[in-house]
């Protein structure tokens, strides 16, 4: 019966072969077939973080979905029931400023000339203009999500969702209307929440201005003193209305002099070095005594009445500045608390469009970032600037348009999320945050200084807060269509309850007779994507939605970059524990960024950004996927470039698909089939099977665990153990068609095939179809509708494993020891000399293979040479003893320099640790605390690491030379045979000629070299060939 196998080229064009698999996936319906075969199984949960389509996908977009794919994938394998959903992101300031720009528009007034209604529909074409892109994406690099069941978070039945989440929150008195400051972006008129805010800020250089206010009150007007405040926002001068000190820091009145010119200025004692000149303290005074004292201001252009007095603050520190706050508390909160708390007016001189108010002397009519340069030349010829320098710090800006925010007084709704700060603290303690480090760091701050969420937008285009208003102030929350139609008698159950058509709806109050109309503005959008678990089912008004939602909340696994861990991270939890009192995730992974092979981020300004699919027709979409998983750690920012990415096929991908090559390979050249019987397994059998299921084991606990990259560690070093081990030390075993050695490499590909299913899924997937099913046609269809393997622990022996493990270590020494000595390892030595633990009690199969990979005659111990291989020398570790014994390290150094140093070395190699004496006491010496000298002597190569030890005899009898000259001879005529492509079991004809003493050497081992390199007959001639150091002359052709 003739082999089923047939052989694999070792050439594969993985981009090529990955567009045939996306055919044979979607001609067969895999994606669908491989959730429905498992639609019994436990419910494995796993959420997409929508993206918005209004722009083309980026490399950065392929990072995130690599590893949203690999552990749904992983967990279909272990039987679980695996949804999942693609999800589109849809509202919000992204969308309306691209659409602005097309437009030509500058701002909110452009829009209202245009018309609402238009500019949405405008808003709705943009955010599907790119879905098809991203789709191409996803399918592209096999990410299998369900584009065709996609929530859109502009559906009504979306809305209508969310709408019904915002009134529980209402009902539970936690979304509220009130007049705070907060961030406020005037180029886009609209407030922003502080989880925006952290995506946003800049490095900027402001000007930072010491100012003088002179006191007009008290014992300090009498000394003529002035309050020295500090300010990086010298435009926020124009409304100061109080200046603010701490009650208990003592502050000093100083006579400061500067080219004999004096004044008084107070100033927080910690803070005296911001005074320049010589100092006279006058007086020491508590802050709380300062209350009330009036001061003149630097600007008097607005009229702030009853104000401009010394107030108190904890907030106030003395880490910087002059432990004198100026407040102005129309730009800042804590400003405003204080200014409130002594009823002091708050006076706004800011336009919504960030200018000043054009009847504002000086400044009226510009920007208010713009009008520092003209304030301080005002304070420097009223003789108020004390002193002036740039500063440079981060400074917020509009995550979207970059303009410079404003912190701004003006009503806003908010949703009271510090209510529910200990509700969130205990959510995120039970999270699973990876990398650990950010559940207590980045995030846990986060939550620990909680703000509330500010939600409303003055904007258009996003989900318009169901919020009711009558004249007379009483609000009402809608939480559905239906109960909208309800109480407009009007019916709206399939109407878009977008802007502006929701505007026009009136409801008669609940508590009075008038008409209720709805407030203006619209919702965060952000509050969209965290309302995603239930929204995207239509909950709770979609039949069917409650049972779809409870089966799948919370997720058991979500995944970004660390930019969303105030974003989506945030938000999921958020709107979660608000509504359910629960999170909305069990799992989080939290990626590093992408940057180019510079360590630059991309941008196309650079011109290094690398687009995904011409990445992926390049490399391969595995060969991207496995950099993005196993390429470094993926909680750090990580370059990407060609170099790197050809580097991941080269060393992995390449190397199993020429292990899956060299199996078809002599599988069909041995008519092998996987109904012969198998006998007992070699000693190399048992290790590299026992290293297989070491592997199920440990890539299952890590693929379990999150861990990509310790699962493709695992995954690189079997392939490395596979090919460069076991296939090597087993050639021989192949070349005769060993049945048992077939069907153990046959067992190991099959698995480990399996096993990288879920990172690679093309080449797994070709490999199933071209080797896997061809040997066992009853295997299922697909790799991906099979299970992941199981681990049988009563193979692995460790005490085998650490065996090779030592082998391999020791043949490393041994190619070092050549490489050194500069003998070719072809070149066959007399013996090998060996000092390591464990090697002697080492299989006599493993010490052969260490024999024959450094091709010495004999391996034996080293204490058969003694002292004779190397001359030692050593010195005292003084970083080392000096961490351990201090001063007496110079008296341990002389007692190491008067020892035996090669017998020193024997004895710490023998038992890791002795004992020296020095100065009457004993000092315990490790090899660590030696710097440790060998020199091999004449004759003797030696190569040592970490206690074990490798040394060659170089001494070359004539037996050995021309043992070297015909191991030269076989690799050439092996070498000319793959030049010839003769297959691996042609026999075949060699002419040759040569130099005397290699012919001699040919004549003297003619049998070896014909059964080596399958030769027929082997015929003489004089021909030589001066092109090779043996003058070799071969001519090769079939038997």
């Amino acid at each position: 019966m003739s082999s089923p196998f047939r052989a694999i080229p070792a050439a594969i064009d993985l981009p090529a072969m990955e567009r045939s698999i996306l055919d044979f996936w979607r001609d067969n319906d895999i994606f669908y077939k491989s959730t429905e075969s498992r639609a019994g199984g436990t419910p494995w949960t796993f959420y997409e973080g929508p993206p918005t389509a209004n722009g083309m996908p980026g490399t950065h977009h392929i990072e995130a979905r690599v590893f949203k794919d690999v552990f749904p994938r992983y967990q279909t394998m272990k039987g679980k029931y695996v949804t999942r959903k693609a999800g589109w992101d849809c509202h919000g300031l992204p969308v309306e400023i691209a659409v602005e720009k097309e437009l030509g528009f500058s701002g909110k007034g452009d829009i209202e000339k245009y018309g609402i209604a238009p500019f949405n529909d405008k808003c709705r074409e943009s955010v599907t203009r790119h879905v098809d892109a991203f789709t191409t994406m996803t399918e592209r690099m096999g990410f299998w999500v369900d584009f065709d069941q996609a929530y859109w978070t502009m559906a009504p039945e979306y809305v209508e969702s969310v709408w019904w989440s915002l009134k529980e929150i209402w009902k539970k008195g936690l979304l509220v209307q009130d007049h705070r400051v907060a961030p406020y972006c005037p180029r886009c008129g609209t407030g922003l929440s502080d989880h925006e805010l952290s995506q946003g800020y800049e490095t900027v250089v402001d000007p930072s201005v010491f100012v003088r206010f002179p006191a007009t009150s008290g014992e300090l007007a009498d000394l003529r003193a002035s309050f020295l405040v500090w300010t990086t926002t010298p435009w926020t001068l124009v409304s100061n209305t109080a200046i603010a000190v701490h009650p208990d820091v003592d502050y000093c009145v100083v006579k400061t002099t500067v080219d004999e010119v004096s004044e008084t200025l107070v100033v927080a004692q910690p803070l005296l070095s911001k005074v320049t000149g010589e100092h006279e303290i006058l007086k020491t005074i508590k802050g709380k005594e300062l209350e009330r004292i009036s001061y003149s201001r630097p600007f008097d252009y607005l009229e702030i009445p009853d104000s401009h007095f010394i107030v108190l603050a904890t907030y106030v520190t003395t880490e910087d500045g002059t432990g004198l706050v100026h407040q102005s508390p129309a730009f800042g909160a804590d400003d405003l608390q204080v200014c409130r708390s002594y009823g002091l007016p708050v006076v706004n001189p800011i336009a919504p469009d960030g200018t000043f108010h054009p009847e504002v002397p000086v400044v009226g009519g510009m920007f208010f970032k713009e009008a520092d340069k003209p304030l301080v030349k005002e304070l420097k010829a009223s003789g108020a600037l004390y002193k002036h320098q740039p500063y440079e710090h981060e400074y917020p800006h509009c995550w979207r348009c970059h303009t410079a925010l404003i912190y701004y007084a003006q009503p806003s709704w908010y949703i009271r999320t510090t209510s529910i700060k200990d509700e969130l603290i205990r959510e995120n303690n039970k999270t699973d945050w990876h990398p650990e480090t950010i559940k207590t760091g980045r995030y846990g701050d986060w939550l620990n200084n909680n703000i509330d969420w500010a939600l409303s937008r003055n904007r258009y285009w996003g989900t318009p807060l169901p919020i009711w208003r009558c004249p007379d102030g009483h609000l009402y929350c809608v939480g559905s269509l239906a109960e909208l139609s309800s109480l407009s008698g009007r019916e709206l159950q399939n109407s878009d309850p977008h802007r502006p058509f929701v505007d026009d709806i009136t409801i008669p109050c609940t508590e009075c007779s008038q008409i209720m109309n709805r407030v203006s503005e619209v919702i965060d959008c952000w509050y969209d994507s965290g309302a995603m678990p239930f929204a995207q089912w239509g909950y709770p008004h979609k039949p069917g939605s409650i049972e779809k939602f409870e089966a799948s909340y919370p997720a058991n696994f979500i995944c970004e970059a660390i930019d969303q861990t105030r974003g989506w991270f945030y938000t999921l939890m958020a709107v979660g524990t608000l509504v359910f009192d629960r999170s909305s995730y069990q799992t989080v992974l939290c990626l590093g960024h992408i940057l180019d092979k510079d360590g630059r981020k991309m941008s196309k300004h650079l011109g290094n950004v690398l687009e995904p699919i011409p990445l992926m027709d390049e490399h391969g979409a595995d060969a991207v996927r496995w950099y993005m998983l196993a390429a470094g750690s993926p909680w750090s920012a990580r370059r990407v470039g060609h170099e790197a990415i050809s580097d991941v096929v080269r060393k992995t991908l390449l190397t199993y698909w020429n292990t899956i090559s060299f199996f078809t390979l002599y599988a069909k050249a041995s008519n092998f089939s996987l109904d012969q019987a198998a006998k007992e397994p070699s000693i190399m059998d048992k290790w590299i099977i026992s290293e297989l299921n070491e592997l199920i084991s440990k890539t299952d606990q890590a693929y379990a665990n999150f861990d990509s990259q310790e699962a493709g560690r695992l995954i690189a070093n079997f392939i490395d153990d596979l090919s460069n081990w076991y296939v090597r030390r087993s050639r021989r075993k192949f070349w005769d068609g060993d049945v048992t050695a077939l069907h153990t490499l046959y067992k190991c590909l099959k698995d480990l095939t399996l096993i990288m299913a879920p990172m690679v899924p093309f080449i797994t997937e070709h490999v199933w179809q071209v080797l896997i099913r061809v040997a066992e046609p009853n295997q299922k269809e697909s790799i991906h509708l099979e299970d992941f393997p199981n681990s049988d622990l009563s193979k692995i022996d460790s005490k085998l494993s650490e065996s090779v493990r030592l082998s391999r270590r020791l043949v490393e020494l041994g190619r070092a020891a050549r490489a050194e000595s500069k003998v070719k390892i072809r070149q066959p030595l007399s013996r090998a000399l060996v000092a390591a633990p464990g090697w002697q009690s080492m299989n006599p199969e493993i010490q052969e293979h260490i024999s024959d990979e450094l091709n010495v005659l004999k391996i034996e111990d080293i204490s058969v040479a003694g002292a004779d291989l190397v001359n030692i020398s050593v010195k005292a570790n003084f970083k080392s003893l000096g961490a351990k014994y201090g001063a007496d390290v110079q008296s341990i150094a002389k007692a190491i320099a008067a020892l035996d140093h090669a017998d020193l070395v024997k004895k710490l190699r023998e038992k890791n640790e002795i004992s020296v004496e020095f100065n009457g006491s004993l000092a315990q010496i490790t090899l660590e605390d030696l710097v440790i000298t060998e020199t091999p002597k004449e004759g003797w190569a030696v190569a040592s690491h970490s206690g074990e030890s490798l040394a060659l005899d170089l001494n070359l009898t004539p037996e050995l030379i021309e043992a070297g000259l015909v191991r030269e001879v076989i690799r050439a005529i092996q070498e000319e045979r793959k030049k010839s492509n003769f297959d691996v079991s042609d026999r075949i004809k060699v002419q040759f000629g040569a130099s005397s003493q290699v012919l001699s050497a040919i004549s003297n081992n003619l049998d070896l070299i014909s059964g080596e390199v399958l030769a027929s007959s082997m015929e003489k001639t004089d021909q030589l060939n001066p092109e090779n150091e043996l003058n070799l002359f071969l001519k090769l052709s079939k038997a």
